[in-house]
């Protein structure tokens, strides 16, 4: 298949080089008339929370995306807001809004409805504004057109900031800063590793062109299916670093082929039926491991494995097709300017054999000094709890901090942590019940009410609401924490299991609680009951894909070994920067992050599909040397010296595009970038370059071993197939 794509690729670089460009043209447009939706919105099938929005959702219909908050505040040298002169301009600015595209209503902080609304000093208040669209149509442009509409208030002194989903929307910003630094550090790398202008330009020209083509084509799937911002980014810069290191692998044959004396043609057509078919193992092998987070039985992990796994299928494609068309239409300006080491030049790699060498002749030593460096890495991993964010944790000078830190200063920390307590009864509750001790159903609706009120962490209450029918009701408590606050969790647990079972016991009633605290309280649970389950698999298809790729059961199960390792030292890193706040100056944060249980999750997927592109590379030269007749230590040797310089070049430009999105506001987006580059950059350097080596050299033959029965079983493929003569471009 790869030999008959390669030679049409080959031979019609014109017309392969149109397509794609007519694809991205196309893919551009497309987002551009319909725009690139995106949703934070959490479901989680069968948990107390989802049952407990459902029901509000269906007896308390209410505007798709909800009450989205518009705050209001003036310092103390301008008059407070229940003011002539600043209500004024607040309702002026109400009206202006309500006039909006999509704004259904604007509620005011003022009269008996809006009194909730205005904090004690008269300083600070929020609109409540009510829209058409869902959670996913709440864009940065239509932030912009209500803070527009809010000009009257903020002629009048008044500092207007959205909360919110609105706010969410506009601090997503454009990752355009992250990406150009990462590429800049990548050309940096490219133009050292290769040293022709043409040959360092190119990776950069296929990564870019995935990358078009994979974000707009997930730009419009969240249209259909609800995709987390958090997980566009993700895919960014997933698919900026593997079609960037695939183009370089690949591009490294061709110029390999080319200093042996090969034509363009064929040179191309190797390439592709070569190295094309390692790239194409690794983008499936990524694909494969994130296919696991479907067990784990949650939309949000169903959305953050289809966004990654787009643009990594995507870079296959452009690496199968689009490359072998620019290596023919380049060639000439992308060989090397010299013989390669292979060619007998050794110069260059004279380094990389004295540091095998060293490494090799006592494989004890760097072996124990290696696992004890990542052990000590690791550590802190053993304190990685799983929690929730807030508007807290965001960089200070984003809309969503400055909204919760107003609204937690005027109104309390859990004023945006509000809990929503629903129930069915067995009968409609009366006017009555609201006030009586007891009801036709059994507790009346006021003994319900006090016995929430009395709950220790509760702030405030405000219900009964009753349903057309008499049959739901519900309540929204206020907790005395912030949402990421632990005790916020632990309210919601005292709820489910104490106040409620104790009132309405053998009543009849069926009660949850719902609200965003207690979703993410699930979703982490959720995550935590799952995670043996996903890690399983991912383990298990891990060790079988490099069983077939090398027929040998020892190195596939000391190579998920050695991965799990790296991704130990990966989560000791990330607890160690983000919920114990070292280092946090650097990632533009002002305090301490909780982890949300997400992130180890879709990291530890990702890490184990991202490291098979080092594994395989570094096996498959090692494997080559063994075939040739060189004893264990010799082809070790010359296995990490013909690898260690491209798996260097690669480490260094994943772990720049990583680090480029550290610049991005949201906490979760610098979470990866620290963790995914860390794993990526101890993967190259202690793993690779101690670690699989000083293994290989110790287990000796036994790397090899193949069960007779099983050998049998095994199909024989060829991962990078050098074994192979190279095809001829035109057929023979």
């Amino acid at each position: 298949m790869l030999t008959l794509t390669g030679r049409w690729c080959v031979r019609r670089p014109g017309t392969v080089l149109t397509g794609w460009l007519l694809l991205i043209a196309a893919a551009l447009a497309a987002v551009t008339l319909l725009g690139s939706a995106t949703s934070e919105t959490v479901t989680i099938p069968g948990s107390d929370s989802q049952a407990a929005h459902d029901l509000a959702a269906r007896s308390f219909p209410e505007a798709p995306s909800g009450s989205q908050p518009v705050v209001l505040h003036v310092p103390p040298d301008r008059p407070p807001l229940g003011s002539g002169p600043s209500a004024e301009a607040v309702r002026a600015a109400a009206r202006a809004m309500a006039l909006v595209p999509h704004v259904l209503d604007v509620g005011l902080p003022y009269g008996d409805e809006g009194r909730a609304r205005m904090s004690a000093d008269g300083r600070t208040a929020y609109l409540t504004v009510e829209l058409d669209v869902s959670a996913r149509g709440l864009t940065p442009e239509l932030t912009r057109s209500l803070l527009a509409a809010a000009a009257p208030a903020e002629a009048a002194g008044i500092e207007v900031t959205p909360g919110g989903g609105l706010a969410a929307a506009a601090d997503k910003g454009s990752t355009h800063r992250s990406e150009l630094v990462g590429m800049a550090a990548a050309l940096v790398v490219l133009a050292l590793a290769f040293r022709r202008p043409a040959a360092a330009v190119l990776p950069l020209l296929t990564g870019l062109a995935g990358l078009a083509v994979s974000l707009s084509l997930l730009g419009l799937v969240g249209h259909v299916v609800d995709v987390p911002s958090a997980g566009t980014t993700i895919a960014a810069m997933i698919g900026l670093g593997v079609g960037i290191d695939y183009t370089l692998f690949s591009l490294t044959r061709f110029r390999e082929l080319r200093g042996a004396g090969v034509e363009v043609g064929p040179a191309a057509l190797a390439t592709t039926t070569g190295s094309g078919r390692a790239v194409a193992f690794a983008g499936c092998a990524v694909v494969a491991a994130l296919a696991g987070l479907a067990l784990g039985g949650l939309p949000l992990l169903y959305a953050l494995a289809l966004a990654p796994a787009l643009a990594v299928l995507t870079a296959v494609a452009v690496n199968l097709t689009l490359l072998p068309a620019l290596l023919v239409l380049l060639g000439p300006w992308l060989s090397a300017e010299r013989p390669p080491v292979g060619a007998g030049d050794r110069r260059r790699t004279r380094g990389w054999r004295r540091i095998a060498e060293l490494v090799t002749a006592r494989p004890w030593r760097p072996l124990l000094a290696g696992l004890a460096l990542m052990a000590l890495l690791a550590a802190p991993a053993l304190q990685l709890t799983f929690g929730q964010l807030d508007g807290s944790h965001h960089a200070p000078g984003t809309m969503s901090r400055t909204a919760h830190d107003r609204l937690a200063g005027a109104f309390g920390p859990g004023a945006e942590a509000a809990l929503l307590v629903t129930a069915t009864l067995p009968a409609p509750a009366s006017a009555s019940d609201s006030v009586s001790a007891m009801g036709p159903a059994g507790p009346g609706l006021a003994t319900v009410t006090e016995a929430l009120r009395r709950t220790p962490g509760v702030a405030a209450v405000a219900g009964p609401a009753v349903a057309p029918g008499g049959l739901d009701v519900r309540w929204k408590v206020t907790p005395t924490s912030a949402a990421a606050d632990p005790a916020t969790a632990g309210l919601v647990h005292r709820l489910r299991a104490g106040t409620l079972p104790s009132v309405t016991a053998g009543t009849g009633w069926v009660t949850h609680v719902g609200g965003v605290p207690a979703a993410q309280a699930d979703l982490n649970q959720r995550i935590a009951d799952r995670l043996p389950r996903v890690a399983g698999f991912v383990l298990a298809t891990a060790a079988l894909l490099l069983l077939l790729a090398f027929r040998a059961p020892v190195v596939a199960v000391k190579a998920v070994l050695l991965n799990l390792v790296s991704v130990g030292a990966a989560y000791g890193v990330l607890t160690a920067v983000f919920p114990w706040g070292w280092g946090r100056a650097l990632t533009g944060l002002d305090a301490a992050v909780p982890v949300p249980g997400y992130v180890p999750l879709l990291m530890f997927a990702v890490l184990f599909g991202l490291s098979m592109d080092y594994e395989v590379f570094l096996l498959t030269a090692v494997r080559e040397a063994h075939l040739q007749g060189l004893d264990d230590r010799a082809a070790v040797v010359q296995g990490l010296t013909r690898t260690a310089g491209v798996i260097t070049s690669a480490a260094l430009i994943m772990v720049s595009v990583f680090l480029g999105y550290l610049l991005s506001g949201d906490p979760v987006v610098k979470m990866f970038g620290i963790g995914l580059a860390t794993a990526v950059a101890l993967d190259a350097t202690v793993v690779r370059g101690l670690l699989v080596p000083t293994s290989m050299v110790l287990l000796g033959r036994a790397n090899w071993w193949l069960p007779a029965r099983l050998g049998r079983l095994l199909p024989r493929i060829a991962v990078e197939g050098r074994q192979h003569a190279q095809p001829d471009v035109h057929g023979t």
